[in-house]
C-alpha cells in the first residue's frame, strides 16, 4: 500500500509540473528551512503556492525517504487540496494561520483519507473515514494532511525488548543525522520526517517519552502538553492517565501554531473539559522577555556526558543572559515504587482503553480485543520476527481499572510526580519552570538486543509524563554531530510559561542542526575532525 500511494502521488506531482513551468507547481522549490509560519505567510501574500510547497515536499520524500523510512502512507488528495486552498487564498479567503501548510500525522491518529494502523498488520484496514478532533482542528485552520508517519509499533507498548522505530507495516525508521542510529520512539517517523524536512510540522503522541525522545534525538522541537489540553478521541490509546498528542516542528512558533489549532474541548474526552479557561493562546505566549523569571536547573538530571554537560551549561547561561535568575536543584529523592506502579497502571489502562478503541474501529477490522491481537501476533511471522509481545500478554492478565491494586498505583503515581514531585520542586525552590537536558544522543539500532541507553541517566521527562504535566524540548547542540535537546517542564496547565521559556532560548541560541543522512556517526564532521586529531 505504501509504495502504491507514493507512486500515485509522485505521478500527480509530475503531471502538475508538466502542465506549467511556473514555480507554482515546481517540485524543485527549495523546502529546506521553510517553516509553517513562512509557508502560511507566503501563501497568504501570493509569493508561494501551497501546491508548489506540497509538490516539493512530496518530491523530497520520494528522493530521500528510502533512507529514513519515516513515511507509512501519503494522502493522494494532498495536491488537490493544495490547489483548492491556493484558489481560496487568491480570493482573500484564508481559513486560518495554517492555510496551505502540509502536516504529517503519526499513524495511530485517525484521518479520513488513510487507515490508522498503529504500525500493526492487524489494523492495516482500520480505515474509519473520520478525523480525530485534533486533525479536524488543523484542517479548520487550513492545514493539509500530507501523510502518515511510521512509529514504534503500538506506540512502543508491545514488548519490553522492542526496537524503537520498527513496525510491522512501516519497517525500521532511521535517524536522518546518522542512518545507523535510532530515531527513538514511539513518534519515530514524525521526528525523523521533520528533521529530514519532509514537512514543516508533524503530530506525535506520548505516554512516557514518545514525543520528547524522538524530538531530542532527531534535533527538532517537541511539545507534550498538559493531559487534557488536546483531545485523545480517535487516537489508538495506551493510557487514559498519560496519553496526549503534541506538535513536533523545526521552530517553537510552529509548535504554538499547531497547539492553537489542535487545542479544544471535546465532550468525548472528559480530560479536555477540565482545561476550560486554562487553555491559552499559545502564539500570544511567544514572548522573548524572560527577565526576572526564576528557572530551576535540574543538576542531578544532567548525567555525566561531558558534551551534554557543556551544552547544558551553555544553554542555561543563555537564559541567564536574557535576564532569568537561575536556581540550582542538586538533589531529589523520588518516592519508592514508582516504576512498578507505572507498569501496573499502564498495563491495566492499556487493556481497558484498547478494547474500547477496537470495539469502535473500522468495520473492516477483524480483531476486536487485546486477546484477539495476541492471537493474531502468535500467527504472524512478520510481527514477532524481531521481538515478542510481553507487554500485551502482561496487560491481558491485569485485574481491571476497578481493582484496588490499580487504584493504589494511580494514587502513588500522582502523589509522587505531582505534589511530591514537580509541584514540590517548583514550590521549594520558588521557580517558574525547571530545565534539564532532554536525552543523550541517539544510540545504535540493534535488531538483536533491542533498545539500549548507553548515554546513561539524563533528563527527568518521566515526571511530567506520569503527572500529565507539560514538557518541551528545543535543540541544544550536539555530541559528535548527533543532536541533543534542552528540556523545560512546568506545572499543570502552565503550558504557556513552558513554551515562553523554550521560545526565549530558541531565539537566543539557534541550535537546530541540518541532517546529512550520513551512513554512520563516523561520517559526521565532528567525529571526522576528532579522528583526524587522534591520527596526527
Amino acid at each position: 500500500m505504501k509504495n502504491f500511494v507514493k507512486a500515485l502521488v509522485v505521478a500527480s506531482v509530475l503531471s502538475a509540473c508538466s502542465a506549467t513551468s511556473t514555480t507554482a507547481t515546481s517540485p524543485t522549490l527549495n523546502v529546506q528551512d521553510l517553516t509553517a509560519a513562512s509557508i502560511a505567510e507566503g501563501v497568504s501574500k501570493g509569493s508561494l503556492s501551497s501546491e508548489a510547497v506540497v509538490a516539493a515536499y512530496l518530491a523530497r520524500i520520494d528522493a530521500l525517504d528510502h533512507k529514513t523510512q519515516s513515511i507509512i502512507a501519503l494522502n493522494p488528495n494532498a495536491l488537490q487540496e493544495a490547489r483548492q486552498l491556493d484558489a481560496e487564498a487568491r480570493q482573500g479567503k484564508l481559513r486560518g494561520p495554517l492555510h496551505g501548510v502540509p502536516v504529517l500525522v503519526k499513524d495511530n491518529i485517525e484521518t479520513k483519507e488513510l487507515p490508522a494502523t498503529a504500525g500493526s498488520l492487524a489494523l492495516a484496514n482500520n480505515d474509519t473515514k473520520r478525523d480525530a478532533p485534533i486533525i479536524a482542528g488543523l484542517r479548520e485552520q487550513g492545514a493539509i494532511i500530507l501523510g502518515k508517519t511510521n512509529l514504534s509499533e503500538w506506540a512502543n507498548f508491545r514488548s519490553n525488548g522492542s526496537i524503537s522505530g520498527w513496525s510491522g507495516i512501516g519497517g525500521q525508521t532511521r535517524n536522518p543525522h546518522s542512518l545507523d542510529r535510532t530515531a527513538c520512539g514511539s513518534s519515530s517517523g514524525s521526528g525523523a520526517a521533520v528533521a529530514a524536512q519532509y514537512a514543516p510540522m508533524a503530530i506525535g503522541t506520548e505516554t512516557n517519552g514518545s514525543i520528547m525522545c524522538p524530538s531530542a534525538m532527531n534535533g527538532v522541537v517537541g511539545f507534550k502538553p498538559t493531559v487534557g489540553m488536546l483531545s485523545r478521541t480517535h487516537v489508538v490509546p495506551i493510557s487514559s492517565t498519560q496519553d496526549t498528542a503534541g506538535p513536533m516542528t523545526r521552530t517553537v512558533r510552529d509548535a504554538a501554531l499547531m497547539l492553537n489549532a489542535m487545542s479544544r474541548a471535546d465532550n468525548a474526552d472528559p480530560a479536555t473539559v477540565q482545561a476550560g479557561a486554562k487553555r491559552p493562546d499559545f502564539v500570544a505566549a511567544l514572548d522573548k522577555d524572560i527577565k526576572g523569571m526564576r528557572i530551576g536547573v535540574l543538576r542531578w538530571a544532567q548525567g555525566n556526558r561531558e558534551a551534554i554537560t557543556s551544552a547544558f551549561n551553555d544553554a542555561v547561561k543563555v537564559l541567564e543572559a536574557q535576564g532569568a535568575e537561575l536556581v540550582d536543584i542538586n538533589e531529589f529523592q523520588p518516592m519508592e515504587g514508582i516504576g512498578g506502579a507505572e507498569t501496573l497502571l499502564l498495563q491495566t489502562e492499556f487493556k481497558h482503553t484498547l478494547n474500547e478503541y477496537l470495539a469502535d474501529a473500522a468495520p473492516t477490522v477483524k480483531y476486536r480485543t487485546l486477546e484477539d491481537l495476541i492471537e493474531f501476533n502468535n500467527n504472524s511471522d512478520r510481527e514477532l520476527a524481531l521481538f515478542d509481545q510481553s507487554l500485551f500478554t502482561a496487560s491481558q492478565e491485569t485485574k481491571g481499572i476497578d481493582s484496588q491494586e490499580y487504584k493504589d498505583a494511580f494514587a502513588l503515581l500522582m502523589e509522587a510526580t505531582r505534589e511530591k514531585g514537580i509541584d514540590a520542586l517548583l514550590k521549594k525552590h520558588n521557580v517558574d519552570v525547571i530545565v534539564m537536558p532532554s536525552r543523550p544522543a541517539a544510540f545504535l539500532i540493534d535488531a538483536v538486543y533491542g533498545d539500549s541507553y548507553p548515554g546513561g541517566s539524563v533528563g527527568a521527562g518521566w515526571m511530567p509524563a506520569i503527572a500529565g504535566y507539560p514538557i518541551m524540548t528545543v535543540p541544544m547542540g550536539s555530541e559528535k554531530g548527533l543532536p541533543i535537546g534542552f528540556g523545560i517542564m512546568g506545572t499543570a496547565w502552565d503550558d504557556a510559561t513552558v513554551l515562553r521559556v523554550g521560545y526565549a532560548y530558541e531565539q537566543a541560541s539557534h541550535k537546530i542542526l541540518t541532517p546529512t543522512f550520513a551512513e554512520s556517526a563516523f561520517e559526521l564532521s565532528q567525529t571526522k575532525d576528532g579522528l583526524k586529531r587522534l591520527n596526527k
